[in-house]
């Protein structure tokens, strides 16, 4: 006589002839998950600090490129300063971290696929390599948009706010205001991928996202008010047009990529 067939973890909670069981039930504890993600995370760390001691030796010259975009706009007289002793070498830190994320980021999204891989069919831990290189090349793309665009532009518009009067901008504010917007364009600009693999998943369809449209340019209004650095019209709309405009490149990649039968799921 058996007992009850013990109930799968989350991550196993499908079945199918194609899986790769982690033990003698296919199944994996909440203490094996966190065991694993504490193993991820500590592996990103790694390669983060890794990443950061590389950069560190040129964060003088990483914090001149990162401050271009607000310096070239100052107006004759203005300057970026600082008050605190120890800001320049903070901001120096931060400069060195901020470019350790990019320089990093194929193996940090390598940790996230390996943590989610578990809990996927063997045909879908097969789209590891398109995860890594679209993730990594969109969130690329984001941050050098945030510094060839969105900063720029929302620099220009501030600044020009104050024309009349001598801009003496702190070291913190400007690294804070320029980095926020980098780092946020490039968590924004991985929509597309996100798209596409739940479209691949057949989690989402084309029609599913179309009819979603307008709670979904609510829910981007929301999150570029969030994530923008500071309150005005002109900088939220620098994050929600292209928020908006990936999002329907995301309906896009769902059509031409999606799963072959998402018709069957279409209502």
């Amino acid at each position: 006589m058996t007992g009850p067939t013990p109930a799968p973890s989350p991550l196993r909670s499908r079945s199918g002839p194609s899986r790769e069981p982690m033990g003698p039930d296919g199944s994996m504890s909440i203490l094996e998950h966190l065991d694993e993600l504490r193993s991820r995370l500590l592996r990103s760390v790694v390669a983060f600090f890794v990443a950061f001691v590389a950069c560190w030796f040129a964060s003088g010259p990483l914090l001149a490129l990162i401050l271009r975009p607000i310096r070239e706009h100052l107006f004759e007289g203005g300057d970026i300063v600082y008050i605190n002793l120890s800001e320049p070498f903070m901001i120096h830190m931060k400069a060195a971290g901020l470019a350790a994320v990019f320089l990093a980021s194929p193996y940090l999204l390598y940790q996230l696929w390996a943590f989610v891989a578990p809990g996927l069919y063997s045909r879908e831990r097969r789209m590891v390599v398109p995860f890594l290189v679209l993730g990594t090349a969109f969130f690329l793309a984001g941050g050098a948009f945030g510094y060839r665009v969105a900063t720029p532009v929302a620099a220009r518009w501030l600044i020009e706010m104050g024309r009349g009067y001598t801009a003496n901008i702190t070291l913190r504010s400007a690294f804070q205001f320029e980095s926020t917007i980098i780092l946020a364009m490039g968590a924004v600009f991985e929509l597309p991928v996100l798209v596409f693999f739940l479209s691949r998943l057949g989690i989402v369809t084309p029609g599913f996202l179309m009819r979603h449209l307008r709670h979904a340019v609510l829910v981007i209004a929301i999150l570029a008010a969030v994530v923008t650095p500071t309150g005005d019209m002109i900088t939220m709309s620098v994050f929600a047009g292209p928020m908006i405009l990936l999002y329907l490149l995301g309906v896009l990649i769902a059509w031409v990529f999606g799963s072959p039968r998402r018709e069957e799921r279409e209502p």
